[in-house]
């Protein structure tokens, strides 16, 4: 069961019609979604599940976890400064002071999407020579 962030009540699970009508492509996915009384929020789910993949997100998390995401993804993606994925995410959960296991964007609130911008800016400038462009 998915409890919606905002309203503290279940979230209803719904088709990729329902969030994006306009994206036929995402029609056979899961989402949780829910609209009660709030602004609409929703999180999709592990492809061919209904686990939801963080938390439900109204806009402003939406775009807070995508600013998140532009800034922490590089870091092992693009500038080899981890060597994958779960060294960058390591590194994440020592910054954000949280258990690896509860270190995921997709389920951070808006300040934690802040501090990951900032422990980011803060690691590149400590690291800018180690950097690969």
């Amino acid at each position: 069961m998915t409890i919606c962030n905002y309203c503290n009540t279940k979230a209803k699970l719904v088709k990729g019609d329902k969030v994006y009508p306009h994206r036929k492509d995402l029609y056979h996915l899961n989402f949780y979604y829910c609209d009660n009384g709030h602004e609409p929020a929703y999180v999709g789910c592990h492809k061919g599940t209904d686990k939801a993949l963080g938390r439900l997100a109204d806009s402003e998390l939406r775009k807070a976890k995508g600013m998140a995401h532009s800034y922490f993804d590089p870091l092992w993606r693009e500038y080899g400064l981890f060597k994958n994925r779960s060294a960058a995410y390591k590194w994440l959960s020592e910054q954000m002071d949280l258990p690896p296991k509860k270190t995921h964007i997709g389920m951070f609130d808006v300040d934690q999407c802040e501090k990951v911008r900032a422990s980011v800016n803060e690691y590149l400038e400590e690291n800018e020579q180690m950097i690969k462009w």
